[in-house]
Formats: C-alpha cells, structure tokens, sequence
C-alpha cells in the first residue's frame, strides 16, 4: 500500500515572507487610489462585516472566497476596503488584513491614527 507523502515536514513545503524588523525592511500594502483604511465593527456571517472607513462611513462589506479560505477576520481588524462601483457609499470588498506588526507600523508611520482605531475620527 503506498502512502501519500506530501511535502514532508510540517510547513508543508511553504516558505513564508520573513519581516525584517531590526531595519524597517517590512513592506506594507497601503490602499491604492479608491481604496480605504477600515476597521472591522461587526461580523454578521455569511462573510459580510460592517466596516468603519476612513471617511467616516460604515460600509457592509463582503470577504472574497480567496481571503475567507486564508486567514480569519474579527472585530477590530485593521482592512482596506475596495468601495463598490454601484453602491459606492454602503457596500465594499475587504482586499487584505492587516497583522498586529504592521498596524504597529501604520501608526509609528502616521498613517492611520489611534483615534482610528478606538473608534474615532481619522487624524492624520
């Protein structure tokens, strides 16, 4: 009986993009043009969140299949939202989740604020 060996070890075979700290050499995606910062509020299934943006707007916003099978999204993520191009004001897609070391970043940097975050206005 031959059995199925995979990639061996318990990687799986992945390599995973290293974060150098020491010299700032971690690489952040910033939202690109029409893009937002946004903070998860309130997770309502089906991979639908309310989402508080930079602009002072709540959007529903819908998780891709490709980042919902990837990784997990809780209340108060740090995300970019992609606004829809119909209902610009109400509803959106959720691109990428930030991790804990890089919202670190965003704000050493000042590019969202602790207000933000906490649930106030946006100050850059």
């Amino acid at each position: 009986m031959a059995y199925h060996r995979g990639r061996g070890g318990r990687s799986g075979g992945k390599k995973k993009n290293r974060q150098v700290q020491g010299d700032e050499v971690i690489r952040v995606p910033l939202p690109k043009e029409g893009q937002l910062f946004g903070v998860i509020e309130q997770a309502l299934g089906s991979g639908w969140m309310d989402v508080r943006c930079s602009d002072g707007k709540i959007r529903r916003c819908r998780i891709p299949g490709k980042l919902k099978r990837r990784m997990w999204m809780r209340v108060g993520d740090v995300v970019i939202v992609q606004p829809w191009e119909v209902q610009t004001e109400e509803r959106g897609d959720i691109v990428y989740r930030y991790t804990r070391t890089q919202v670190d970043w965003l704000l050493r940097r000042g590019k969202i604020s602790q207000e933000f975050l906490s649930g106030g206005e946006l100050l850059f």
